[in-house]
């Protein structure tokens, strides 16, 4: 195999990318100056050596604890559950939560093998035993078919405890249009309606 194809295979591996942008990422890489590929791959392997696990809620960071659960300013008492880190930037971006989080690693899959002890389900509920100051906990894991199993094992396991559990809204996106949304799509907009009369 040459170097390009090289190249390009391991490019293609990356979610999201195809043989065809693995192919274009491929050669505005080598039109590069060499200087410019060799920052790419230092920030790569710096990356893979500093960032790791915050001790606390999971999330990737470069710091432990993460800047995150490190700021006083942020909501103790309240604990949103997601799959992954990435979801952590995604709730952020959207600049309304200002509480906490608990990234599990994933999510459950059994056709896949992942049960509940390859997710971070022990460390979720070690957080909360004891002297907690959480008082909620938010599930926020995706709506596919393993993110609803996901939510229900962490509803039933957190059943025995004194915390509020809720979950995340899911329905119409914004700027959705109800002639093409699915039923299931539309059928979850009508269950977590809310009322017009509440002051926001």
């Amino acid at each position: 195999m040459s170097a390009i194809e090289e190249l390009v295979a391991e490019l293609a591996k990356l979610p999201g990318i195809g043989r065809k942008t693995a192919q274009r990422l491929t050669f505005h890489l080598l039109k590069q100056p060499p200087e410019a590929a060799d920052r790419l791959a230092r920030a790569i392997s710096d990356a893979r050596a500093r960032v790791r696990a915050c001790g606390v809620c999971g999330a990737l960071t470069d710091a432990d604890p993460c800047a995150i659960c490190a700021d006083p300013r942020r909501d103790a008492t309240v604990v949103c559950v997601v799959e992954e880190s990435a979801d952590v930037g995604a709730i952020e971006r959207a600049g309304r939560f200002r509480g906490r989080y608990h990234v599990l690693g994933g999510r459950l899959s059994p056709l896949d093998g992942v049960g509940p002890e390859a997710l971070r389900v022990d460390a979720l509920l070690a957080r909360l035993s004891g002297t907690s100051p959480v008082r909620e906990v938010i599930i926020a894991t995706n709506p596919s078919m393993e993110g609803e199993v996901t939510a229900t094992l962490l509803q039933q396991l957190l059943r025995s405890t004194s915390v509020r559990v809720t979950r995340i809204a899911r329905g119409l996106p914004m700027g959705g249009d109800l002639e093409y949304a699915d039923g299931v799509t539309i059928a979850q907009a009508l269950l977590a309606r809310r009322d017009m009369s509440e002051a926001d």
